[in-house]
């Protein structure tokens, strides 16, 4: 079997593999996300504003807690995901909450296939557009699905992170897109002593390739900024420098370790 070519199956089961563990993890922290926590971090808050009776699309949204924290602050929400167990739970969680979601399990460069609506907004962040080989369809599907005038807002873990082993001592991939990188891994990011294994597909994404890839498909770029901690506790020898608010430990601030940007459709 070809993994590059079948990277969509293995990605799949890679994150059916994961979600029962996440959704158990302290990592997702479900029960308090269940009385009212917001799952958003302050770095989108500030860039989405208010969003209330806006139209919000969400790439990404694993098991939709980020999807129904933007319902809670007044928008008509959709999030797709590729993991079929993911939006099976996103939805159940939907229901107990009464929100006002909708969610579609596919793969993002087929969801034409699935959704024929523009949006106010399109939102996707943290550690997703990895999982993509190709930027410029995945920047059309975003333009796709805006209306003129609307913004993409974006937050994502920065290139250079992705550059280092996974104890953050040598620079161990290239920091531009050199092709598919598939690896396997026991545990998972959110809880790193689970009993679970899964393989998995990605690729590297420079600024460069992020900027372009979004500007020839009819966006610009109003805001970008970076910043030198990550809000999760995703990465090993992490420290908590203030609440909520992590760093290698070793590195210090001497790297930046998220993105943000937001763009414009043109009208």
């Amino acid at each position: 079997m070809n993994k590059e070519k079948n990277y969509i199956e293995i990605n799949r089961q890679s994150w059916n593999n994961r979600t029962d563990t996440h959704l158990k993890s302290e990592f997702y922290d479900l029960d308090n996300f269940l009385k009212g926590k917001t799952s958003l971090n302050p770095i989108e808050l500030e860039l989405l504003g208010d969003i209330k009776e806006k139209t919000v699309l969400h790439l990404q949204c694993h098991f939709g807690q980020d999807t129904i924290s933007l319902s809670r602050l007044g928008a008509e929400v959709t999030g797709v995901d590729l993991s079929d167990k993911a939006i099976e739970n996103a939805k159940q969680i939907a229901k107990k909450e009464s929100s006002n979601t909708t969610f579609i399990c596919c793969d993002i460069y087929d969801l034409p296939n699935y959704l024929d609506q523009k949006f106010d907004i399109v939102f996707t962040s943290y550690g997703t557009i990895g999982w993509l080989p190709d930027l410029d369809k995945w920047a059309e599907i975003v333009s796709k699905y805006l209306k003129p005038n609307g913004q993409f807002v974006f937050v994502e873990f920065h290139p250079v992170v992705w550059m280092f082993d996974d104890n953050f001592e040598k620079i161990a991939y290239s920091y531009f897109n050199s092709g598919a990188i598939i690896e396997s891994e026991n545990g998972t990011y959110a809880d790193k002593d689970a009993k679970i294994s899964q393989e998995y597909v990605m690729w590297n994404h420079g600024l460069g390739e992020v900027f372009n890839s979004l500007i020839k498909n009819g966006l610009e770029i109003s805001t970008f900024k970076e910043y030198d901690y990550s809000p999760y506790n995703c990465f090993n020898k992490t420290i908590e420098f203030e609440p909520n608010k992590y760093r290698i430990d070793h590195l210090d601030n001497k790297i930046p370790m998220v993105y943000a940007l937001v763009a414009k459709k043109k009208s």
